[in-house]
């Protein structure tokens, strides 16, 4: 499927245009959130607002994930610059990522869906899943043992910043940034509120999040039509979403994934126009579309 199939060239640039004021917004509704958690939970301290502060913060890390994404293709600010360094200093660095390490493997993610060449296929690939399966993932997930894994690696990786070798320092610079970032957030929280909330950040990146990342990979990718097909409407999967999930799955409009794959550089809050253009137009006629992740779940998990 070729997109331009069921759009004017006029209405594809349309659709490519980025908006500051668009991208400006979605980023200050995300970190108005993050602070508001905090002072939330700073002023009500007890084991409700915790456990609800985890699975907020855990929407709002995936939000940052997701506009981190979007820098990533340069596809949300119209400045190059904004792109980079928002993508960097405001998203990726502070939910616990490097841009440009992410952006490059997502390139290859983009370049090669639909091959055995997929460089995320082992997120997806072994789908559907039995649920005897599916729940020891999510205990694992959720009792912190994948996020457990993911902090060894991205603390691993500032070793080779005191090596001697020019080429291992770089390679380094990634975690250094990441880890600079953090104390930086430890830092804000320890003056303005207390350093406590820090292990609450740390806590629903390591929990929360880790299923929550989970379950939207599952979404986007798992138990398709098929994985090997050149077509993204065999491949990738749009879900659609309410005001629930949009709190840690769908953040931003992230849940439309079929058209993202349509057309990389179309920024994620125009995703949601066009979608219901191509599907007004019969480009999804022969296609299932979810109605929600837990249709996802009872298709992907049996």
């Amino acid at each position: 499927m070729k997109i331009t199939d069921y759009l004017s060239i006029e209405e594809f640039k349309a659709f490519q245009e980025r908006s500051t004021w668009r991208a400006l917004t979605i980023l200050a509704i995300n970190w108005g959130a993050i602070i508001a958690v905090f002072v939330v939970v700073y002023q009500y301290p007890n084991p409700l607002t915790v456990l609800i502060g985890l699975f907020l913060l855990a929407g709002r890390l995936q939000g940052l994930g997701v506009i981190m994404h979007e820098c990533g293709h340069k596809s949300f600010f119209p400045q190059r610059w904004a792109n980079q360094w928002v993508g960097q200093w405001l998203a990726a660095a502070p939910a616990f990522d490097h841009l440009e390490s992410y952006a490059r493997q997502h390139r290859e993610h983009h370049r090669l869906a639909g091959t055995p060449q997929d460089p995320d296929l082992a997120n997806y690939q072994a789908y559907p899943v039995s649920r005897s399966s599916f729940r020891r993932k999510i205990i694992r997930d959720l009792t912190g043992q994948t996020g457990v894994k993911l902090m060894a690696y991205k603390l691993g990786g500032l070793r080779g910043a005191f090596s001697k070798d020019p080429e291992v320092r770089k390679s380094a610079m990634p975690f250094v940034q990441l880890w600079l970032v953090q104390a930086v957030i430890l830092a804000v929280l320890t003056i303005t509120l207390s350093a406590w909330l820090y292990l609450l950040w740390l806590g629903a990146m390591m929990t929360v999040h880790m299923l929550a990342v989970r379950l939207r990979q599952i979404s986007e990718h798992a138990a398709v039509p098929d994985l090997n097909s050149s077509d993204p409407r065999d491949n990738t999967r749009t879900t659609y979403t309410n005001w629930f999930t949009r709190l840690w799955l769908g953040p931003n409009q992230v849940n439309y994934h079929l058209e993202h794959h349509l057309a990389a550089g179309i920024p994620a809050y125009r995703l949601k126009a066009l979608h219901e253009l191509l599907k007004a137009r019969g480009a999804y006629d022969d296609t299932r579309i979810f109605k929600s992740y837990r249709e996802v779940l009872n298709h992907a998990v049996v």
